[in-house]
């Protein structure tokens, strides 16, 4: 389960990443990556429900960026790590569904594998510094 979650990640990650970048459509961008590698319903749902999710919740979650990470502006942010950052922040504090310090990790994966090196690092630290907020 836990693969299949975070290719379910990694998708709603593209997704995001794709719209941010191009001004795609996230949910039909994420259709198409389902299409191309498809997922059992329960983690293409997952897929579908962070990025709603992250949608919905963008304007705070972008708020609260600017606020855990002050010395870098959201737009000068690299847009993998802005992205990284929108989707775990959205699971830490909205979504719920796997505890705090999942959610980190997964993140911190993704940043490996698609970040810079620093990435890992700065997607960390922010995070960490979210889930004081959270008191679970």
């Amino acid at each position: 389960m836990a693969g299949r979650r975070r290719k379910a990640r990694t998708l709603a990650f593209m997704a995001l990443y794709e719209a941010d970048m191009a001004g795609h459509d996230p949910q039909r961008v994420l259709d198409r990556l389902l299409a191309e590698t498809p997922l059992d319903e329960e983690n293409a749902q997952f897929a579908r429900d962070l990025v709603d999710g992250v949608l919905a919740h963008r304007a705070e979650i972008d708020r609260l960026i600017q606020r855990k990470a002050p010395a870098w502006p959201l737009e000068q942010l690299s847009p993998v790590d802005r992205n990284l950052l929108r989707l775990a922040i959205y699971e830490v504090l909205f979504d719920n569904r796997v505890p705090v310090r999942a959610a980190i990790n997964e993140a911190v994966e993704l940043a490996k594998k698609f970040g810079s090196d620093s990435s890992p690092r700065f997607v960390n630290g922010v995070l960490g510094s979210v889930s004081l907020m959270v008191a679970r």
